[in-house]
Parts: C-alpha cells; structure tokens; sequence
C-alpha cells in the first residue's frame, strides 16, 4: 500500500471535523477496521463526520487526494463488507463511520422516513412505535444494531415476510464518474437545491415540506414480496444478493456508492401479536407446514423462523449476556455496550501482562452470565431436550386465528411433534433468544481457540422449491466442523449455516466443497448479508458495481473483485 500525501489528509480531515473526530492510530482505528465476525486490514484513518457536509467535504478531500474510501455505520456487517481485507491494496484507505448522522425525518405523517446513513433500525422503529407503524424489520434478525442504510445497502431483511427484504428506489448519495469526478445525485423525490452544498444543508435541518410530496413511481419497499415468496414451485430461491431485479443506486450498492439518506415505506403495527412454538424431531413436518402456510392462508404470519438445536443451545450459552442487556436495558443499550466492549479491549490490549489481554470483554462478559440464573421459560427448555427443530410463528392480526385453527387441526401433539401458544413472557423470550443468536459462533470461536479453525459464515437462499434443505451438507462436511450452528428464515427458504471449522482444517478448500454442492442444488449465495469479502460476486452484481462506481473508489476488494483502480487486474511476475 502506498502512503502519499498522508500528512496532508490529515491535516485536511482536522480541518472539516475537527481533530477528535480523525483517528489515526493502529489502537484507535483497530475497533473500525475490524469485522465483527471476519475481516480486517489497514486503514490510513477513520473520520467520524458530524453532519452531512462534513461527509460531503470528506469524500471531496479523499477523491482529491486519491484514496479509497470505505463508509461504515455500525460495522454489524458478517461478511467483511464494511471494513478493509488485508493490507495488499495500492491506495490508502479512509473509513468514514457515519453513526452521527443518525437524524430521522418523517414524511407524510409517518407512512414513510428518511433516513440519513447512520441511523439504526432500533431508533427507526422507536421514532415509528408512538405512531402504530414499524420499518421493514426489527432490530436485525441477525446482527444487533444495524443500521437503516446498511440494510438497504445490502438489500437484508425479509424475515417479516409481509414487508419484504430492504429496498428503495429513492436515495441521496454520492458518486465518482467515470471521469473520476466527485457527483452528488438526489433520487429522494424532494426538491432540495441545486448545489450539493444547498441539498445537504436544506436536507440536514429539514427545511421542506415533508407531508405535501409529489406522485411517483419509484418504489419504497418491495411490494411483491409476500406474492413471490408464495410461488413454492419455483427452482428460484426468493430473494438473494444479486437478483438483479433489486439492484439500483443505493439498494444492493455494498458501500459502492456513499448514500447518505434513504426513503422508505414504514408499515402499520398490528393491533395484536401472537407467538406460536413448534418442534419436531422430523424436518420433513416443517416442509409440509410451509407448503400449507404459504399455500392456504389468506394472510401470512408475519415470520417463520427456524431455529436447529445447535443455535438454540448456540444462544443460550453464547448470547446470554446480550439477550439480558436487551431483555432490561431495551435495544437501545446495545450499541453503547459495542463501545464500552471497544474500549475496554483496546485498554486492556495494551496491558502488558492482562490474564485475558485478547478478547477480554467477551470473556468477562461470558463469566457473568453463566452466574445469573436461567433466562429462558421451562416450555422452551422442554422443547430444547425433546426436539431437534424448533420453529417461530410470530402471527398478527387475521393472522392468528387462521394459524390456531390450522395448528389444532394439523399439529396435533404426536411421538413426532408439538407445539405450545406461547404467553406474553413467552413469546418476547423466544424472539429474542432468536434475534441474540447470531453471535454465537463468534463467541464459541472465542472461548474454544485452542480447538476452532476459522469462522465459515453461509448465508444461503435455496430455492423456493426445495424439500431436502435439511440433507444438502453430508457428514463428510459436517464432520470437520469444530462447532455447526443452523437457522432459518423458513418462510422464504434463507438459511444461515454458520460454522467453525476445525483447527488444521484448510477452510477455504472446505467451502468450495460446500459451495460446489449448494450449486448443484439450485441455490444462491449470499442471500443478504451481501458478498463482503467472503463470496464471489455473480456476473449481474459485479456489472452493477462496475457501473454505479467506475473508478472502484468506494469499498474495493468486495465480491473477489479487483482492489485496483479502474477494476485493473494486477501483473504477475513472469
């Protein structure tokens, strides 16, 4: 990597945001060029702008000066995608964190919101909840914390199978032409100015009229999807990164663009939820119970979420502590708790003789809550020691009578499978021993070093007509797994098989032997937590980035593509 100029991209960063606001420091900058499950590599500072003229002004000094540029909100990303990959690229890297720019704006009485790049889904619905509406998801089915933007930069979401993954047509962001020349393009629809300083500042202080907006076309949420997932015939899997159908600007982007606001469609809450929890030790009972669901109900439950006994005992003795900060200090807590860990790893790491200098917070973290008693209600633990797959039925409205009358009649208690309504208590436990899962195998990896390989993250759309979801691994790959972890959501056939391989196992052999199979099977991957530095960008998502980022100035390296200026493929010696 070269480093030109360097002395003065500092100085000119200082100059837009001020001089806490530039990190340049390896122990400074470590907690945001790391990923929280992979990735990680060298970056020449990170900046964290205050408002959206300061993001502008940066992103003009890091094109002056040649730099690559990668934007991150809350660095939730499982694939590597928000932060750098190693430190071979041939320009200096600059990381904008967007977490201030956090401001929501509500337009027409709610039914839809902008929101600029660091705002998260935890505020998105707790500015919506006063209202009865909601966003497209909730809190992040698989990482805590997201941010609104990151999800539609990624096109994620969909376990609320009635509103549909994360899509809009209307943004506001930030491009380098072809020319190399640094453009601020507005697809929200409102008229802001002219010049990119006027949309910014009209933008930032809300000085339009947010309830009286002209008619379009563009779309603000995926309206089809709650149709397409229906199609159960189908060999194409439901929703996947490089559907083309869903790639424009920013939606599906990956941080080739730099969006810095979003216009969505939120969504009536309902005015009664009721959770249902099932298992079963055949999984063939639950391909039957989809086919039923999205064949026969008038109105879909709004998730159906898969849970395998690995994730279930995955959470329970891995997530125990993020489950309890949410369970008594609301979602909210958890990006606070992100830092406070960040900065207590980064004081420990420089202890000269600290017992556990290496992931200290998580350790401790763990020591704590095993001493607190058991979190889960006795009818989940029942489940957890009768039946290996677990399901989550989170019905509303209409919803719940249809799935009662259908669950009377067909999932009767047998020697196979049960199922319980679950209460109030209940049912927040088991959602959210759901939602906490996601950062089991992390932590397993963790506390396991001495026996864990790498982490091997799956993130797989099958297809909408796939009966053998639970035959595709065979034991051969299954058996050089230090750790499997395994959920769903089932509804629209996405899975995450997350594992850790284990010590002395070459990994990447190993998933290409996966992959091969998942092929073979019809299936698409990623399904949305997008290729990050994991997985090969499919033709379709690499012409994509190609045209909104010419030039690869913004987050290069993603989908195995070039690191290089102008997607330049490096000589080797001969």
């Amino acid at each position: 990597m070269r480093h030109d100029r360097l002395e003065e991209l500092r100085d000119g960063l200082i100059r837009i945001v001020g001089e806490q606001q530039v990190l340049t420091s390896p122990e400074q900058t470590k907690p945001y060029r790391t990923g929280i499950r992979v990735g990680q590599g060298a970056a020449s500072a990170v900046v964290i702008p205050r408002d959206l003229m300061q993001l502008w002004q940066t992103l003009e000094l890091c094109v002056k000066l040649d730099k690559i540029i990668i934007l991150q909100a809350a660095n939730t990303g499982l694939t590597g995608g928000s932060t750098p990959d190693g430190d071979d690229y041939e320009r200096d890297i600059v990381i904008i964190n967007t977490l201030n720019l956090n401001r929501l704006i509500l337009l027409k009485g709610g039914a839809q919101v902008i929101a600029f790049a660091g705002s998260s889904l935890y505020q998105l619905e707790e500015k919506l909840s006063p209202l009865g509406r909601g966003p497209h998801s909730v809190i992040g089915s698989s990482c805590i914390g997201a941010s609104v933007v990151g999800g539609i930069c990624n096109n994620s979401g969909g376990n609320l199978v009635n509103r549909g993954p994360a899509y809009t047509e209307y943004s506001l962001f930030a491009r380098v032409n072809q020319d190399g020349i640094l453009e601020l393009v507005n697809h929200l629809g409102i008229e802001l100015g002219a010049c990119p300083e006027e949309i910014l500042t009209t933008l930032q202080q809300a000085d339009f009229n947010t309830e009286d907006l002209a008619e379009s076309e563009r779309l603000a949420s995926d309206h089809d999807y709650q149709e397409r997932v229906r199609e159960i015939t189908s060999p194409i899997p439901a929703r996947f990164n490089a559907d083309k159908r869903r790639l424009r600007e920013a939606s599906g982007c990956a941080g080739k663009l730099a969006v810095f606001a979003v216009r969505l469609d939120t969504f009536p809450k309902p005015k009664k939820e009721k959770v249902f929890y099932l298992g079963t030790n055949k999984p063939e009972d639950l391909t039957e119970l989809r086919k039923q669901i999205l064949t026969n109900f008038k109105v879909l439950p709004d998730m159906g979420e898969y849970l395998h006994r690995s994730y279930f005992d995955g959470a329970d003795l891995y997530c125990k502590d993020a489950y309890l900060a949410i369970k008594y200090f609301g979602t909210g807590f958890i990006p606070k708790l992100f830092g406070i860990k960040r900065n207590v790893d980064r004081i420990v790491s420089q202890w000269p003789t600290a017992l556990f200098q290496e992931h200290f917070s998580d350790r401790t973290l763990q020591c704590i809550s095993r001493l607190t008693p058991d979190h889960l209600p006795p009818k989940m633990r029942a489940f957890r020691n009768q039946y290996e797959h677990h399901m989550i039925l989170l019905t509303s409205d209409q919803s719940i009578k249809e799935t009662q009358k259908f669950l009377e009649n067909r999932w009767r208690t047998n020697e196979n499978h049960s199922y319980f309504e679950c209460n109030e208590t209940e049912g927040k436990a088991a959602l959210l021993h759901r939602y906490v899962a996601g950062n089991a195998p992390a932590r397993y990896q963790i506390l396991n070093k001495e026996d864990s390989g790498e982490l091997l993250p799956l993130d797989v759309a099958l297809p909408r007509n796939c009966e053998t979801w639970h035959e595709i691994l065979p034991e051969e790959i299954l058996s050089q797994m230090a750790e499997s972890f395994q959920m769903a959501h089932f509804l629209c056939m996405v899975f995450h098989w997350d594992f850790v391989v284990k010590k002395g196992v070459d990994a990447g052999k190993l998933k290409k032997q996966i992959l091969d199979l998942l092929d073979q099977s019809g299936a698409k991957y990623p399904a949305e937590h997008n290729v990050g530095h994991l997985y090969k960008a499919e033709t379709d998502l690499s012409n994509f980035y190609k045209k909104i980022d010419p030039t690869n100035s913004f987050n290069p390296g993603i989908g195995k593509m070039s690191k290089s200026r102008n997607y330049q493929q490096r000589s080797t010696p001969g």
